[in-house]
Formats: structure tokens, sequence, C-alpha cells
């Protein structure tokens, strides 16, 4: 499908606290991922490229062996089989990432269903729900 809409998107369960509304191209996946309050992504890596930018909140990230706290409008890029971590603050974040190639693994996820995402505006993110 060429368009979509944040609100129509069945998010996936990516971890507790973070779910990711993805659109999926044939090389890339384009999400929006929104992060609850004192979130911990573990350490973990992946074949994908991951490139993003920090839209709301903030995040303490760590990509290999650097950390760096980051606010609204920091950007990064997580080279493939690159260990990374996250954490979020009391107000939580949302991020817009895209993968290449696009995150295949992300079929076998658990989908909840569509709703009105926190990222733009004022919603209440699904992630904290």
């Amino acid at each position: 499908m060429p368009f979509e809409d944040l609100s129509s998107i069945s998010p996936h369960v990516v971890w507790d606290g973070v779910v990711a509304r993805a659109v999926e191209g044939e090389r890339t996946t384009f999400t929006v991922l929104e992060l609850a309050p004192n979130t911990v992504v573990p350490e973990h890596a992946h074949e994908n490229e991951q490139s993003g930018v920090l839209v709301s909140g903030s995040l303490a990230f760590r990509i290999g062996d650097d950390e760096r706290d980051l606010s609204v409008g920091a950007m990064w890029c997580v080279p493939p089989n690159v260990p990374h971590a996250v954490r979020t603050g009391p107000d939580g974040a949302v991020v817009v990432e895209a993968f290449a190639p696009g995150r295949a693994d992300w079929g076998a996820l658990e989908r909840l269903e569509p709703s009105r995402p926190a990222w733009p505006g004022d919603g209440v993110s699904s992630a904290q729900v």
C-alpha cells in the first residue's frame, strides 16, 4: 500500500513498553516507535542498519561503547550487527526510524488494534496502556 495513516496501523509490540507502527517497503521498514516512561530496551544487535530521530521525550542511547543522553532533534545511525541499548526518562519518547534491509523478523510480533498515536499531537501513547 503506497499510503498509510499512523492511526490506521496496527502497532507491533517490540518489547514491554515499546510499540512500533511500521510501513514496509521492498527494502526498508519505516517506523514510528513509542516508548513508555522509564522503559529499558535491552542490548541487542541485528543485521539491519538503523537510522533515526528523536521527536519527543528523551533517551539515553548506547551504540557500541558510545552512550549519549539525547533530546528532541537528536539523530543516530546504528551500523549492522553493532550492539545497542536504550533507556527512556520519566516522559517516555517517540522516535522515527528507518531500517535497511526491512525488519522481516517483526512479522512474528504481537499486534495491537489500531489506535491514536502519541505523536504528532497530544494523544496517549499506546505503549503506556
